[in-house]
């Protein structure tokens, strides 16, 4: 297994707990990241094998149980999360995948997939369009990446004047000032009252009881659309 840096989580009560935890769940990390990147390889983008090899990582690192049910489930709904958020099932987009492909695929059923898919959404308070899970070829089309809050008032980036942008470029608010090319990331500067605008999302942990129910829990299909 490759080893990455990881931080501990509110999971773990102690160092000793932390590391048990590694050790418990490192076989099935491993099983769950090779399925993971075989899928997208086969069916998807770079960028999204970048995004799911992330998110594989970071269930791991929270301390998610990847060690209780089969790896598939887990691989499915890590899958599923990021096309969620990318909007994968949207047949103007190429590649798309309906849930329904993706849970075949991976030769799980649709309730064990979106189990594992809501499980992984409430731990990281994820939700469509997420700025830190979006495509970086959709960055540009992401509202939430340049909504942003100035003395009250709501602007779009995208459209505020060249001297707007380059100031929130500046300050680090905006990944590039748009209509150029994407520049090196910006030096990190204080906050001269202008901040980026919160969007709820739901809870941010959910707790062990909640996620033993959502393990049963027949989630309506995100990615179907119903004629």
């Amino acid at each position: 297994m490759k080893k990455k840096k990881h931080k501990k989580s509110k999971r773990f009560r102690n160092e000793a707990e932390f590391e048990e935890h590694f050790n418990r769940a490192g076989d099935a990390f491993d099983k769950i990241l090779e399925l993971v990147s075989e899928f997208c390889r086969n069916h998807l983008t770079e960028e999204y094998c970048e995004l799911c090899d992330d998110l594989t990582w970071a269930a791991y690192e929270v301390g998610l149980p990847l060690e209780k049910g089969r790896p598939a489930g887990w691989a499915s709904g890590i899958v599923h999360v990021i096309g969620f958020i990318n909007f994968l099932q949207d047949s103007s987009q190429s590649p798309h995948m309906t849930s329904t492909q993706i849970a075949e695929e991976f030769g799980v059923s649709q309730q064990t997939m979106l189990a594992k898919s809501k499980i992984i959404r409430n731990q990281f308070d994820l939700m469509q369009f997420d700025p830190n899970w979006c495509l970086p070829s959709l960055i540009g089309d992401n509202p939430q990446v340049w909504m942003l809050e100035v003395d009250g008032l709501i602007i779009d980036a995208r459209t505020a004047p060249l001297e707007f942008q380059q100031e929130a470029y500046r300050l680090g608010l905006i990944p590039y000032i748009p209509g150029e090319d994407s520049p090196d990331e910006p030096e990190p500067q204080s906050d001269n009252g202008v901040r980026i605008i919160k969007f709820p999302s739901g809870q941010s942990e959910p707790s062990e009881a909640q996620s033993a129910q959502e393990e049963n829990d027949d989630a309506p299909n995100l990615f179907e659309v119903h004629e």
